[in-house]
């Protein structure tokens, strides 16, 4: 069997999304989610799914505390579905070419720091884009430059809000995220 971890930080309705997706028989299995934000709906998800959650704070994470934790799971992939903070380096050194994020742009265009959730769309909106979607990438030790695995277009012509096209971004994510991540996992 092999061992998915997620790390989150909000809604958690992607990690939920491949809490499911690989809980129906797969050959793999999510065993912990990871989070740096107690009060994220991702705690509550995860813990209805029965999934082991673990809560830290960013000097935990960065001093050390998860990369142990992690080296104790030993997963075969690390996913980071809605986290917030920048991945330490030491974790990435640790785990090379198993640290995946999807970011709600086409990478490279609206990534970087501060570039997240409704940032991004407010910025792709601003910006008169004719389409956006998604980017599935490997983590590196800087923001959205990690190498591309996956991209999925969306056209958003007819969107007038962030939230329209949070919308449409949103799809891609649980259309697309899961199926990836299958790929990848399988392919280890």
């Amino acid at each position: 069997m092999k061992k998915i971890v997620l790390f989150a930080s909000g809604s958690g309705t992607n990690a939920e999304n491949i809490i499911v997706h690989f809980n129906k028989g797969s050959q793999s299995n999510v065993v912990a989610v990871f989070t740096n934000n107690p009060h994220a709906k991702v705690v509550e998800r995860a813990k209805n799914r029965k999934v082991k959650t673990l809560i830290f704070s960013k000097e935990e994470l960065l001093q050390g505390l998860i990369l142990q934790q992690l080296k104790d799971i030993q997963p075969d992939l690390i996913v980071l579905a809605g986290f917030l903070l920048k991945f330490p380096e030491h974790i990435v050194k640790e785990f090379p070419n198993k640290i995946i994020n999807i970011h709600p742009a086409l990478l490279p265009n609206f990534g970087g720091k501060g570039m997240y959730g409704m940032n991004v769309h407010k910025a792709v909106l601003e910006n008169k884009e004719k389409e956006t979607g998604i980017t599935i990438h490997y983590v590196n030790e800087h923001y959205d430059e990690g190498g591309i695995i996956f991209q999925q277009s969306v056209n958003i012509e007819e969107c007038t809000t962030p939230e329209q096209i949070a919308e449409k971004v949103h799809e891609l994510e649980h259309e697309f995220f899961p199926l990836v991540i299958e790929r990848l996992i399988t392919n280890h």
